[in-house]
């Protein structure tokens, strides 16, 4: 028999749910309480409207796809995982990583819940890798982080433990220029724009056209450090690790770049904290000379002098110079950045967290080095997505520095995302308290910046199966 709203009450009903139905409209009532007494049916009928953030027990991964961007300021992936409840995580894989890093991964992630974010992660870890091979894994992470935050209504630096700060400061790159008077010009563009740090590139490129600066040069591309598709007559240059190509800077050279940093240092002057990047493939011998030289102008760090994973050589550098040393970009995991601290080979570490794990692994990265005294400044160089992910690592873990801004000069770099406006205010950013990542895509504006020939979140059910057994072990 079907109760009445009178009986209801004269039953034993608790004077909370009393309260409650007595505000609620007789006409969700009056359909509710036809469910003969299934309490939980009844307040699920009568509640399906009122707003809430998630169910957080019942989410369910049902889809990803990705749409690449491009010029922001390189080729990024952004990825798109939703769900069961309507939710969106954005993600994004690292500046010049395939996208499929991350869609060989959705197979692995479909049906399952996103806010058991640690859980996931060690189970799709075994698929990525150093630098670019670790994008997929990073990506899903942010999106799983971004999802979370949703569900739970709270901003994703609060589930890693909170925050240490309100602002995150940034430090950007020296913009180039053929001339010192260029140069001038663009550092009064960086400090009208409010940066308090700053990175500049030098090394044996600029030296590799002028007689007398290089021994041994001749035969390499040397002015092509990045650029893999031409071989020289020793081989291909790009992909030749440092301590074998042979190359020395001569006394000459070295009088160079001295007089290149110091005329750049009068222009910044002292106050400003300036770091150093990009010197070019040469020894560890070449690397302490320069290093060295560099002592005079109390540079902030110089980085990836030689490559990340020959440790004994980074602390034969790190002894031999006053100047501190840093590497960490293209390390993915906690692993290899303790053996560098453990071995005391560096002075600080510089995870880019698109490739060390996301931003649990690279909060864990940040805490042991914490521990060993050694400070975080954090690599970056993708779309505001990315930086968001970066904001909130940054915010909840002790030892950090600052976070490169490689984007700077991008136009419309900014509107990529709703949410938060502007996100650069005079070289900070201001921590978001908003749930997840605290930014949502403007796809009017991304679809811009949209890969000439790329598609925009296409279906992406080819990656739907799994079709390898994962388990490590036996």
């Amino acid at each position: 028999m079907k109760k009445t709203f009178a009986s209801l009450f004269a039953s034993g009903t608790s004077p909370d749910r009393r309260n409650f139905l007595r505000s609620a409209g007789l006409g969700g009532l009056s359909l509710g309480l036809s469910l003969d007494g299934q309490h939980d049916r009844e307040m699920e009928f009568i509640t399906q409207k009122v707003s809430r953030d998630s169910k957080p027990s019942d989410l369910k991964i049902t889809d990803m796809r990705v749409a690449i961007l491009s010029g922001v300021p390189f080729s990024s992936p952004i990825i798109r995982i939703d769900t069961n409840q309507g939710l969106v995580g954005w993600g994004e894989v690292r500046d010049g990583a395939s996208a499929n890093y991350a869609l060989m991964l959705k197979s692995r992630l479909l049906g399952k819940n996103p806010c058991n974010v640690e859980q996931i992660f060690k189970q799709i870890k075994q698929f990525g890798g150093h630098s670019r091979a670790a994008g997929g894994v990073c990506g899903v992470e942010m999106a799983l982080w971004d999802l979370a935050g949703k569900a739970y209504n709270v901003p994703a630096y609060q589930l890693l433990g909170g925050k240490y700060r309100d602002y995150i400061r940034l430090y950007a790159d020296t913009p180039e220029s053929d001339t010192y008077e260029g140069f001038a010009e663009n550092m009064k563009k960086r400090r009208d724009q409010g940066y308090t740090f700053l990175k500049m590139d030098f090394g044996i490129g600029m030296l590799a056209d002028k007689p007398g600066m290089l021994v041994n040069a001749n035969s390499w591309s040397v002015k092509r450090q990045w650029d893999d598709k031409e071989m020289g007559k020793l081989g291909n240059y790009a992909n030749t690790k440092h301590p074998f190509t042979r190359i020395q800077v001569t006394k000459k050279g070295l009088d160079s770049l001295v007089e290149h940093v110091g005329r750049i240092r009068e222009i910044v002057g002292y106050e400003t904290p300036l770091s150093a990047d990009h010197f070019g493939h040469f020894d560890v011998n070449t690397a302490i000379q320069i290093g060295k030289a560099m002592e005079p102008f109390r540079l902030a760090w110089l980085e990836d002098l030689v490559p990340w994973f020959y440790t004994d050589q980074w602390k034969q550098i790190s002894d031999a110079i006053d100047t501190p040393t840093l590497t960490g970009e293209d390390i993915y995991l906690k692993e290899d950045f303790i053996k560098l601290i453990d071995a005391k080979a560096i002075d600080m570490i510089h995870p880019d967290l698109a490739s060390s794990g996301g931003l649990l692994e690279t909060k864990k990265i940040g805490d042991y080095a914490e521990e060993k005294g050694i400070p975080m400044a954090m690599h970056f160089a993708g779309s505001p997505i990315c930086m968001m992910a970066n904001i909130h690592c940054a915010a909840a873990t002790e030892n950090f520095v600052a976070l490169e801004h490689h984007g700077v000069d991008v136009a419309g770099w900014e509107d990529i995302v709703t949410g938060m406006k502007p996100i650069v205010e005079k070289g900070f950013v201001r921590v978001p308290d908003k749930p997840g990542l605290g930014v949502e895509l403007n796809e009017d504006v991304a679809k811009k910046f949209l890969k000439k020939g790329g598609t925009w979140f296409a279906p992406t059910d080819v990656w739907n199966t799994k079709d390898s057994a994962d388990r490590e072990w036996s």
